[in-house]
């Protein structure tokens, strides 16, 4: 099943997740779901606040990019928790299926260890650099309530602001199903 993807403004993406408890929800079935419609919308990664689940849950498939170093990462992380972010910190161009339209250079760490479960509960710790740190450290960022913008300098966020309240609006032109939000929290007026 294809889910409309969350837009900036909706307050379930500046709010924490809640844990899921073992056995509460089917995370197989959801998971399948959250990577059909990342792959709708030419995503590489999915939070299940981004389609409107409060749910510490993300997925990753990076399986269509031509980067060797990412291009078989796919995996589902249930209830993850950064143990450790170490690493020089880079500056890379991110996006957000949330934020359609805007890409902006981010700065984050190189290095991340992350305890989680797989989809079949399975407990993992493990360590993941480069582009893979950088997927899970965005994607973990859902979780806590933090987008990529909350990263942006204040200049930056006020030349943004035009962009970031039509999307608010809903007015954007994209190619994948997306729920403008139901209750609008003026995010513009806070930068």
């Amino acid at each position: 099943m294809i889910y409309p993807i969350v837009l900036y403004g909706d307050p379930i993406l500046k709010g924490k997740a809640k844990e899921i408890e073992k056995g509460t929800i089917d995370v197989g079935e959801l998971s399948e779901d959250m990577f059909e419609t990342m792959k709708a919308a030419s995503g590489i990664g999915l939070a299940a606040p981004q389609i409107g689940k409060s749910w510490k849950m993300f997925v990753v498939d990076t399986s269509h990019l031509e980067d060797e170093k990412v291009n078989d990462f796919r995996q589902v992380f249930v209830n993850p928790k950064v143990i450790e972010e170490k690493g020089k910190p880079w500056n890379f161009e991110e996006g957000c299926l949330s934020i359609p339209g805007i890409r902006e250079e981010i700065k984050r760490n190189g290095v991340l260890r992350l305890k989680y479960y797989d989809v079949n509960w399975e407990p993992h710790e493990d360590t993941f650099d480069g582009m893979k740190a950088r997927i899970i450290q965005h994607e973990y960022d859902h979780l806590t309530g933090t987008l990529f913008t909350d990263y942006l300098t204040p200049l930056k966020k006020r030349l943004l602001r035009a962009k970031l309240s039509n999307i608010s609006k809903g007015k954007i032109d994209i190619d994948y199903k997306v729920k403008a939000p139901l209750k609008k929290i003026n995010y513009v007026n806070t930068i």
